[in-house]
């Protein structure tokens, strides 16, 4: 029989390197903290991107645990009384004016302590509206593309292509489409005039067509003579046109020079500028849900400085980003720097119930369950007496209350009560008392019984 052939000996083998996520959670349980989820993933694509030796991979995860640990906040922390210290406290240096957008000089958008009041406030429409759009990433170094897109968003109206002018003798207005002005925005003769029959009221105007050829040729819009406008009751405007016919004839130019022909209702002015590596849009004028119907926009990267467009398209979590986004390069932009997790408890506590409160008489502090709480902040005599009416009951939890009727507040070591509570057996045993007997009780003088005597 042939000899069996010896089988090698197996190597030894090693057991498989720990992932990246084990090890930052091992490092953080031996530091007695929990990292968070978003902390654990940035934490792994640094160190991975790094190539550091296992010795000093181990050395940074701790460090970064035990710092994440130094960090953390005590329990009984006042953060909300620091947060507002920290963020108004820094709004004292903020400048007062409007300043233009940075890279956008055409473009004025409110900055500074106008621009954080409008936030904490939570006003639905901004003083200054404005969108930062991109565009798909595959167009983004088209400039040709991208100001295609820019048109289609920019509101163009009649007048942006078009002369407007009144013939008093006729009674009519003349609309004069203009080539240049029609080709750099890229509209088009029948456009326009399907935007003047939509828009006109039929009823007191008729278009017809006017002198010229081709794309430049006129629209005329004439006054409709009484009784031809086919309606049996007519309404108090109608009357009044016909009494003054030129009157009617404003009215036909001043609805014409307001006509939309395309482009996002809201959106006055579209400008493009470069960034970095690609062409990126600013409008003048929001409207998150129109900007995002449009074929070639980005709908990750676009955004708005409105926090309500953004809570209506995307939510309240999106909403509290937005907010914290927004604070964020406000007080940057000044050159203020504001640690951001003040910003997050502003931003939570404003969004914390679904929807935006603002923060003061018709928000949060009005809203408070502590009486003396609302009446300390504002309108102090009727948030009393209304509470003096329905019973309101307080149970003075907070910091405002507290110190209102002069006890400490329960915050810090005013949040802890000690109690002693000796272990079994830590006491030592008191000897007994000595047995001293009763004295007898002497009934009193009027409690004794008269003796009768024996006959």
């Amino acid at each position: 029989m042939p000899a069996e052939k010896k089988s090698a000996p197996k190597a030894a083998t090693k057991a498989p390197p720990k992932d990246m996520v084990q090890r930052i959670l091992d490092a953080a349980k031996q530091e007695h903290v929990s990292l968070p989820p978003s902390l654990v993933e940035g934490l792994k694509t640094k160190v991975q991107t790094l190539r550091l030796s296992p010795a000093d991979t181990n050395k940074i995860l701790h460090e970064v645990a035990r710092r994440f640990g130094r960090a953390e906040v005590d329990a009984h922390e006042s953060v909300g009384v620091i947060a507002a210290q920290s963020i108004g406290e820094p709004g004292t240096q903020m400048t007062l004016r409007t300043f233009h957008y940075a890279g956008v000089a055409e473009m004025n958008v409110t900055l500074g302590l106008p621009r954080l009041i409008e936030l904490v406030d939570a006003r639905r429409v901004p003083s200054t509206p404005m969108m930062t759009v991109h565009v798909d990433k595959k167009l983004k170094n088209d400039r040709d593309t991208v100001e295609e897109i820019a048109l289609r968003i920019e509101v163009t109206t009649v007048p942006d292509v078009a002369a407007i002018g009144t013939v008093v003798e006729d009674l009519k207005v003349v609309v004069s489409p203009q080539a240049a002005l029609m080709a750099k925005r890229g509209v088009k003769r029948a456009e326009i005039e399907s935007a003047l029959t939509e828009n006109l009221d039929l009823r007191l105007f008729e278009i017809r067509p006017g002198s010229g050829s081709g794309e430049t040729r006129t629209f005329e819009i004439h006054l409709k003579e009484a009784g031809t406008s086919g309606a049996k009751t007519k309404s108090r405007r109608e009357e009044l046109v016909e009494e003054m016919p030129f009157k009617k004839l404003l009215i036909a130019s001043e609805e014409a020079s307001a006509i939309r022909i395309k482009g996002v209702l809201g959106i006055r002015r579209a400008l493009i500028r470069r960034e970095k590596d690609e062409y990126v849009i600013y409008t003048e004028g929001s409207n998150l849900d129109g900007v995002l119907e449009i074929p070639g926009v980005d709908g990750v990267r676009t955004t708005t400085n409105s926090v309500f467009e953004i809570y209506r398209v995307y939510g309240v979590e999106a909403a509290r980003a937005a907010l914290i986004h927004e604070t964020n390069r406000t007080l940057a932009e000044q050159g203020l720097g504001v640690d951001i997790r003040h910003l997050m408890l502003v931003a939570d506590v404003m969004t914390n119930e679904g929807d935006i409160r603002a923060i003061g008489r018709h928000g949060i502090s009005g809203k408070k369950t502590s009486v003396l709480a609302r009446a300390a902040f504002e309108i102090t005599a009727a948030h009393l007496l209304r509470a003096a009416i329905i019973g309101e009951v307080d149970e003075l939890k907070g910091v405002a209350e507290n110190i209102i009727v002069g006890q400490p507040i329960t915050l810090g070591t005013g949040a802890v009560n000690l109690v002693y509570r000796p272990l079994p057996g830590a006491l030592p045993k008191r000897a007994p008392a000595p047995h001293t007997p009763e004295p007898p009780v002497v009934p009193a003088a009027d409690e004794l019984e008269p003796m009768v005597p024996e006959a």
